[in-house]
């Protein structure tokens, strides 16, 4: 038994006066998290479905939560990633039908996402997309439907015949936050049109360590040209009303201080002072939240001696309650186990499990087990973690639902494919290709261009 409390002010989380039963959770049979389905939870779902959008999704929430049972709750938490539901690789993907109902049946996961070596053709991904719907809308109790995330970063390129932008550092030397909108709004209708509604980007990370390997991936090293960008990235994903066929969730990543590592290696530490932090880092996640992104991922480093996904100074103080952040934070790949394997914070992947929790993570991409599930419900029978806690990130997970009107339309719309790929999406991507051109050294005395050439 140990009982967290020397370390939890140090890491500014709210000290809980249970001990934590810290032992690995034994392996045992469970049974589906769904009860048999009864006249009133049928009740429940065709209400849900038949009050549409128009009714305050805050009483369709709470209606769920009250029907919803511990296992359920904590499904919804649960993000694994594709390979845990199918058979085969690229092309040859085919969904597991016995994966998928224990994913989805047995389980309740909430959220599918992934992996980098699934680029499909829309009709594969419909085909995809419309089995776990399915599943999770037909063969569970309350039939909530799975968000599936994809890394949408520049324009849906996992998406087969799809139109591909610059990465983010050539879009921010367009200067061009209009066009940046564009190019978003490409990627948002593609990604959708594919059945997929959730895109992990944009990446507000600011690139000031010019060993980091994924330094590519930014606007750069200015915080105002970040943010500017950022903020019409994610207006671009979303539009007026992320419900609509045209548009995704965004998730801003990686939250925050990543881009800097000491020893300019991925997902390592980082000495940031937090008036630093808040000059640089800060104002491109500020801008995107008051966007209105949906979604946030979490720095998978550490800053200060503190890893991201236990900061709960950066994770609740400051994205929440300075920022008025109302989404859901997600964390990276595996990045709770790796507050045991990596960071050696937690003496376990069960106490790793409470400390990111309580932190502030809202939904785990485990990605390739249940032991997120399986420790999080013996947590909370334990009273290590609250019920209040659980309820309160499940309420966040389902907004986002209600919100993308998954509830109304699960399902791929065939109608959507014919706008993969559009001539005047690909002259939106050529333009954006000619503003990014950057003349890195000026030989020969290119510039100033001469007025009498053209």
């Amino acid at each position: 038994m140990l009982v967290i409390t020397a370390l939890s002010p140090w890491l500014g989380l709210p000290v809980h006066k249970a001990s934590v039963n810290t032992s690995p959770a034994q392996a045992v049979e469970r049974g589906p998290v769904t009860a048999d389905i009864d006249d009133s939870d049928l009740f429940l779902q065709k209400t849900i479905q038949a009050a549409g959008p128009q009714r305050d999704d805050s009483q369709r929430i709470e209606a769920l939560l009250k029907r919803m049972t511990l296992e359920e709750k904590v499904g919804q938490m649960t993000q694994l990633a594709i390979g845990m539901i199918a058979k085969g690789r690229d092309q040859e993907i085919q969904i597991d039908p016995a994966k998928l109902d224990k994913a989805i049946v047995h389980y309740g996961v909430g959220s599918i996402l992934n992996v980098a070596e699934q680029a499909l053709t829309p009709d594969k991904w419909h085909d995809i997309i419309k089995q776990i719907q399915e599943a999770a809308t037909k063969k569970t109790r309350l039939g909530i439907p799975v968000i599936y995330g994809i890394d949408s970063i520049h324009g849906a390129n996992y998406v087969q015949g799809a139109t591909l932008f610059p990465q983010e550092i050539g879009m921010a030397a367009t200067w061009n936050p209009g066009l940046m909108k564009r190019g978003s709004e490409i990627a948002a209708m593609e990604t959708r049109a594919a059945g997929i509604p959730w895109s992990f980007s944009p990446v507000l990370d600011i690139g000031r360590q010019p060993q980091w390997p994924r330094f590519y991936e930014t606007f750069g090293e200015d915080p105002y040209l970040a943010k500017v960008m950022g903020a019409a990235f994610v207006r671009g994903l979303e539009g007026t009303d992320v419900g609509s066929q045209d548009h995704v969730a965004a998730s801003l990543k990686h939250y925050m201080g990543y881009s800097l590592p000491l020893s300019g290696r991925d997902r390592t530490p980082a000495w940031i002072p937090e008036n630093y932090l808040r000059e640089y880092f800060l104002p491109t996640f500020a801008a995107a939240v008051k966007a209105g992104a949906h979604t946030v991922m979490v720095n998978s480093a550490e800053i200060n001696g503190i890893p991201g996904h236990i900061n709960h100074h950066i994770l609740t103080d400051i994205l929440r309650d300075e920022l008025g952040f109302k989404g859901f934070v997600v964390s990276d790949w595996e990045d709770i186990k790796k507050l045991v394997t990596v960071w050696h914070v937690a003496a376990n992947e069960k106490a790793a499990t409470r400390m990111a929790v309580m932190a502030g993570i809202d939904m785990s991409m485990v990605p390739l087990d249940y032991s997120f599930a399986d420790y999080l419900i013996a947590l909370v029978k334990e009273g290590a973690v609250p019920q209040s806690r659980i309820d309160e990130a499940v309420r966040r997970i389902l907004k986002v639902k209600f919100e993308l009107g998954l509830f109304e339309n699960p399902m791929p719309n065939a109608a959507l494919k014919s706008k993969i790929g559009l001539p005047e999406s690909r002259q939106a991507s050529l333009q954006a290709a000619r503003e990014s051109m950057t003349l890195l050294k000026n030989t020969g005395d290119r510039l100033p261009l001469a007025k009498d050439r053209k």
